[in-house]
């Protein structure tokens, strides 16, 4: 039965991809970048709402009503493409931090350019670091939220990497909060197997961690203790005591 779901999720999925390209690809380019979110984050809609009804999947989403109404950093761990998608709409309009491969796929790169990403090489670490510090803040700035994955890159359910400070350099240097977010994704949308579980995807979205006054390390420790926290409590995967080395820069997936 998993199988055939996930068979008919896909088909929907690869559909909704050549559909956004027809309809909104020829007419996002035309409007104002907040317009164009709207427009294109219909997709991210679609995708999310597909893959609870097809998947046989439950969202408990928790704490919206502490997102700052400014803006800010919002850190979250990174287990599969599903939070890439479903973080796209919790705070728009969003600059996610990505790597810049991602920009190469056939219209969905093209849709994801359209949104200002900070787009990363990754063989050229140092000069990533730099990127994310200017271009986070620059974001931030115009009024933008930036969404970061401090693990770097995607992390099994039952696995633990060590966080990387960017983002929380970046909202301490432009004096925005960071807002932290867990979440279980990956239990139900394996980053490394097509055929999803059915089950409760939880999200949990943390108060608003103030920068102001902080440190980039202070604001790091306790937002890694918060979304680890979240993650022991909801993950039906037991959590691992120890982090593994941190590789910078920050690469999402």
């Amino acid at each position: 039965m998993n199988v055939l779901r996930s068979l008919l999720f896909y088909l929907g999925y690869f559909l909704a991809i050549l559909i956004s390209g027809i309809l909104f690809l020829p007419v996002a380019p035309l409007l104002p970048l907040r317009s164009r979110y709207r427009l294109l984050n219909l997709y991210n809609h679609f995708i999310t709402a597909w893959f609870r009804w097809t998947c046989g999947v439950r969202y408990r989403i928790q704490g919206r009503e502490r997102l700052p109404s400014g803006p800010c950093v919002i850190l979250a761990n990174h287990q599969c493409e599903w939070e890439t998608i479903y973080l796209q709409i919790l705070k728009p309009p969003v600059c996610t931090v990505l790597k810049q491969e991602l920009l190469r796929i056939p219209i969905f790169g093209w849709g994801l350019r359209l949104l200002h990403p900070i787009a990363l090489d990754r063989s050229k670490p140092a000069r990533a670091m730099r990127q994310v510090l200017s271009q986070g803040v620059a974001r931030l700035q115009e009024g933008l939220t930036v969404l970061i994955f401090p693990e770097g890159t995607r992390v099994s359910p039952g696995q633990r990497r060590r966080y990387n400070k960017s983002g929380a350099v970046i909202a301490c240097r432009a004096g925005v909060p960071v807002v932290p977010v867990a979440h279980n994704a990956g239990e139900r949308w394996p980053g490394r197997h097509w055929v999803k579980n059915p089950g409760e995807l939880n999200v949990v979205v943390g108060e608003p961690i103030e920068t102001i006054g902080r440190t980039p390390e202070e604001v790091l420790v306790a937002t890694e203790a918060w979304i680890e926290a979240r993650l022991a409590e909801i993950s039906e995967v037991p959590r691992p005591a120890v982090a593994k080395p941190a590789i910078e820069p920050n690469t999402n997936a």
